[in-house]
């Protein structure tokens, strides 16, 4: 069994697949509304390989969430004191994500992204905190979440304030949303999994290690600092889109 200190590889590796994916499909959807190609990013293919990114990357979430509270648990014995670090790490990234709120609005408009991942990531880390214990109640309520978002999604309603969690008001459109409902879901799926898989900072599973190979010690490095790769790949990409002549955006 692999001591948790040392990190388990294969998730910084798939979290590394799911950062790749993030980029390539942020790429395509830049050509698409920057560059004026004609490229369909809101549907068919590429519509499942951005859903399945945001699967992956968020899943991750809650299955890191687990193994990072079993460890800390043991460090930190006082709850409150526990509980106050996942608040400031929630909040953390949470205001990472009124920044991009901020940006976009700036440069966007309408469309400006108020409630995306990582809103959605911070809030999930302070609420899943109680759900960390539950074991496996949380398969069961991660896909009521799931089922309910679901349902939600098809439909509208006249009031703003519950955005958030998944009532999408009438004629709403953010390039980036991610509710709650059905997203904590799938965080709630990743906490079971976790619950199931990682217990006892060990790895409940054999895998072979791959951690050596030059290509899996890139990937896993790359999830190692995937925040900071989502912060500044979109300003990236596009500002190369401007180097190349690809950019016809009029400020």
């Amino acid at each position: 069994m692999q001591n948790i200190k040392k990190r388990f590889w294969e998730i910084d590796f798939f979290r590394g697949i799911a950062i790749i994916m993030m980029v390539i499909y942020h790429s395509v959807y830049d050509l698409s509304s920057f560059g004026h190609y004609n490229i369909n990013a809101t549907s068919g293919f590429w519509l499942y390989f951005a859903r399945v990114t945001a699967n992956t990357f968020i899943f991750l979430v809650g299955v890191s969430l687990y193994i990072s509270y079993t460890k800390t648990e043991k460090i930190i014995k006082n709850k409150r004191t526990l509980y106050a670090k996942y608040f400031q790490r929630g909040l953390k990234i949470f205001c990472y994500g009124l920044v991009i709120t901020v940006v976009t609005w700036f440069f966007l408009g309408r469309g400006c992204v108020i409630f995306g991942i990582l809103h959605l990531i911070g809030i999930s880390i302070i609420l899943a905190f109680p759900f960390l214990k539950l074991r496996f109640w949380n398969f069961p309520m991660g896909v009521f979440c799931i089922i309910l978002g679901a349902y939600l999604k098809g439909l509208t309603f006249n009031f703003p304030w519950l955005l958030w969690l998944g009532f999408k008001p009438i004629n709403f459109y953010s390039v980036d949303y991610f509710p709650l409902l059905p997203w904590f879901g799938v965080v709630l799926l990743g906490i079971f999994f976790g619950n199931l898989f990682y217990i006892d900072e060990s790895r409940k599973f054999f895998v072979v290690d791959f951690s050596h190979i030059s290509i899996v010690k890139l990937l896993s490095f790359l999830g190692k600092h995937s925040l900071l790769i989502y912060l500044i790949h979109q300003p990236l990409i596009i500002a190369l889109l401007y180097l190349f002549g690809v950019a016809k955006i009029n400020l």
